[in-house]
């Protein structure tokens, strides 16, 4: 849920603890683990206050389709009809974002019964997604801009 609020532009402890309702000492071991593992970082407060805030890195924003998909699983099966609650939707259009599903290669939807888990004794077979140099080169122009 810290995640989900950080992918939703929550930074400071106060806001966080705000909106997740825990206690100060639990949130605290909850951030410095997320901190430890590389998926938020310490950073100057944006506004020049003296306060620091809790940003993403490169590897929390590729938890961005996790947070999707359990937004949209929530969004199905956790409200009744008609019950207030968020949606997530494109900045630009302000229409709501079109379901993450995963596919074949050739399209069609990938159901769970469509796969299997292989367990592997070394190094991955299957090579993994590798970022273009375009990728890259905006990642690292957005990592200058925040520290200036």
């Amino acid at each position: 849920m810290i995640v989900r609020d950080a992918v939703d532009g929550v930074r400071r402890f106060s806001d966080f603890q705000k909106g997740l309702r825990v206690s100060k000492g639990i949130l605290a071991a909850r951030l410095r683990d997320l901190v430890a593992h590389g998926i938020l970082e310490m950073a100057p407060a944006a506004d020049g206050s003296a306060y620091e805030d809790y940003v993403l890195t490169d590897k929390g924003r590729d938890l961005f389709p996790v947070v999707v998909a359990l937004r949209q699983w929530g969004e199905d099966h956790c409200f009744r009809p008609g019950e207030p609650h968020s949606v997530l939707v494109e900045n630009e259009t302000g229409r709501r974002v079109g379901r993450l599903e995963m596919r074949f290669r050739n399209g069609q939807i990938l159901k769970a019964s469509d796969t299997t888990v292989r367990k592997v004794a070394g190094p991955d077979p299957i090579p993994k997604r590798t970022e273009s140099p375009r990728r890259r080169d905006t990642a690292s122009r957005k990592r200058g801009r925040q520290k200036a």
